[in-house]
């Protein structure tokens, strides 16, 4: 089946927002995949440039992670412009005022779930630095604050908690082509 990038929102990039663990970046890649486009993963980008995010947070603080964070996603989107890029965004990413503004440029896609879905996912991943302790704890406790800005700046919302990976992607590529054709009848 070609890939008809014509067909979504030309030169927006796609960017991927939801709480930790939610499948972001393995949704992102697959979708990229699907699309032929490029797959950037900003905690990846981070961990290239500046060691692992809990080594950042032991540290420097959850403060000069954010700082980091933030003008990490201003490159990587700014560097995006004009393409259809697949990013995934860090769970905490959209809680600066500078990335809401900059992400509100591209088609912004929420990955929304509940703690079940992701529970076996954090259980096996111990290196989340937010989540030291009672990790279901603090992840219910920051996806009740960050759930409104979530929705408020999503495009798109994508319910992940059914459905593989592939399964996943097809259903966002599905959405993607609805909104793009909506929104170029919105545009006529």
């Amino acid at each position: 089946m070609p890939h008809r990038n014509n067909t979504l929102s030309a030169g927006r990039p796609v960017v991927l927002i939801g709480p930790m663990a939610v499948g972001k970046s393995a949704i992102g890649h697959q979708l990229a995949q699907q699309l032929g486009a490029p797959f950037v993963d900003t905690d990846a980008v981070i961990v290239a440039a500046h060691g692992s995010i809990a080594d950042i947070f032991a540290g420097r603080g959850e403060h000069a992670f954010r700082e980091i964070e933030a003008r990490t996603v201003a490159d990587v989107v700014e560097a995006a412009e004009g393409t259809i890029t697949v990013i995934s965004l860090g769970g905490g990413a959209v809680l600066d005022s500078g990335t809401q503004q900059l992400i509100g440029r591209c088609t912004v896609v929420y990955l929304e779930c509940d703690a079940d879905t992701v529970a076996g996912r954090i259980a096996r991943n111990s290196v989340r630095p937010l989540l030291a302790g009672d990790a279901m704890g603090r992840w219910k406790a920051m996806f009740a604050t960050r759930k409104p800005v979530y929705e408020r700046l999503a495009d798109i919302t994508l319910d992940v908690r059914h459905g593989s990976v592939s399964e996943l992607g097809r259903r966002l590529e599905a959405a993607l082509r609805d909104y793009a054709a909506a929104k170029q009848e919105v545009e006529k």
